[in-house]
């Protein structure tokens, strides 16, 4: 879902039976190449030489059963900052205003498959989480992110999980990452399947009738060997979820009427512009999405940033965006925590997590803050939408009306003037929460996240 904002003459399509209640057909299309490539990842990371309070999560299912439509939508979200982080397991690292490379490190070499130097040195570190249960089986985790990394740095988030029945996963790779991409490649590492489970794009995904009782996370902290630089990870956030395939629509916390002044862009005048990183139109929903969600806050990058940008190009922080969230071994621009680690570039707060419907959404909305969602939808399906059906899409839900329906900010119109639309709320739902319910949350500090009260999901 909200991968590549692909449209089709078709109603959207779900692989349910394999990939769960969230994951889209745009799982299925990454390019044959990356299948090929997975096993040589692996193998990129070779030594030289040996060397918070969680929330209790509301309406749980029972652990032991499969998801079905008509249960409820179990979701939790743990997240970590600098406190929370000193709590972990360190290896070759520390923490120093957020988790840094220690004094001493481990060398060893890496071969960025996307790029031709061959195996250079690094050092490395790691830090592993406490495990995690949530007290529910899940089948389903998405890991986001804020980090600082200076040319020559980057990281690498893997997870792990313990399966109801109690066998303990592999590590798998939820992507590499970092802000720059100066000789190096932010990736997805495909899907790596093994016994239990597998990843699509960035997302864990565990195999039909396997849920998982606890998860683990693995940060890796790499710099060029001997440097001195070092990669600060500030937030670490795990969103593990079983959802039904559908629910009834719900209903209003309040009749009055709630709208953000989001900014409006629409991705499709960049359609053609840079092939390199998707080149625009369809391919950017995520990014679109995320520079209105930037600027609304007063942030993104400055004009010194985005100069390399063609004069000819208009909205040249999206084309700045579409760069700096592309994720090679996907091709594309909709890597949720890509998308969310690059918003906290700006001083921002931003992690990804799901919520079970509109009620959620609306205390976020009601506290002053739009949301980045994610959506799919046959044809007849929403109405008025600018797509006539996508089996993945990203816009920014903006406000209510005051009947209940959902105001957004919908990046598929073809100019800015016709962005902002008004979808049903049950169609809406019907293309959101009953799709996984992800959604980027993006705030500054001193603007407060609504009481989760009851809410196990931020």
């Amino acid at each position: 879902m909200g991968r590549r904002c692909w449209s089709s003459a078709l109603p959207a399509s779900r692989d349910i039976a394999a990939l769960g209640n969230y994951s889209l057909i745009m799982r299925s299309c990454l390019k044959v190449l990356t299948s090929i490539i997975v096993a040589a990842l692996a193998a990129t990371m070779q030594p030289i030489a040996p060397t918070q309070a969680t929330t209790v999560p509301l309406g749980t299912a029972d652990a032991s059963a499969p998801s079905a439509a008509g249960t409820a939508k179990s979701i939790q979200t743990v997240r970590w900052g600098p406190r929370a982080l000193a709590k972990g397991r360190f290896e070759h690292t520390r923490m120093a205003g957020g988790l840094v490379l220690g004094s001493s490190t481990r060398r060893v070499t890496y071969d960025d498959p996307y790029g031709g130097s061959g195996r250079l040195a690094y050092d490395r570190g790691r830090w592993y989480s406490p495990r995690h249960s949530t007290g529910f089986g899940f089948d389903e985790l998405i890991a986001s992110y804020n980090a600082s990394t200076p040319v020559g740095t980057f990281l690498e988030i893997s997870v792990r999980g313990v399966t109801s029945g109690g066998s303990q996963s592999s590590w798998d790779s939820l992507g590499r990452w970092a802000s720059h991409d100066i000789a190096f490649h932010r990736m997805s590492l495909g899907s790596q399947p093994d016994d239990f489970g597998r990843v699509a794009v960035d997302t864990l995904v565990t195999n039909p009738g396997v849920t998982y009782r606890s998860w683990q996370l693995r940060v890796t902290l790499m710099r060029r060997a001997g440097s001195g630089k070092t990669p600060t990870l500030t937030m670490l956030a795990a969103v593990a979820s079983r959802l039904p395939g559908s629910s009834a629509t719900s209903t209003p916390r309040s009749g009055a009427r709630v709208s953000l002044l989001v900014p409006r862009y629409s991705q499709q005048i960049h359609r053609g512009e840079y092939p390199q990183w998707d080149g625009g139109g369809e391919a950017w929903c995520s990014p679109t999405s995320t520079s209105m969600a930037l600027s609304f806050w007063g942030r993104g990058p400055t004009p010194r940033q985005y100069d390399w940008v063609n004069d000819d190009y208009a909205q040249p922080w999206v084309d700045y965006a579409a760069r700096y969230t592309y994720a090679w071994g996907y091709d594309g621009t909709g890597d949720w925590p890509f998308n969310t680690a690059y918003a906290a570039r700006f001083g921002l707060d931003a992690f990804v997590t799901r919520l079970r419907s509109l009620r959620e959404a609306e205390l976020f909305l009601r506290a002053g803050i739009p949301l980045v969602a994610t959506v799919s939808f046959g044809a007849g399906e929403l109405d008025g939408a600018p797509l006539r059906s996508t089996s993945g899409h990203v816009l920014v839900v903006t406000g209510l009306t005051a009947g209940g329906d959902v105001i957004v900010n919908d990046p598929a119109a073809p100019t800015g003037k016709t962005v902002r639309r008004v979808y049903k709320r049950g169609q809406f739902e019907n293309a959101w929460s009953d799709k996984g319910g992800v959604v980027y949350v993006i705030h500054p500090a001193s603007k407060s996240l609504p009481d989760p009260g009851k809410h196990s999901n931020w």
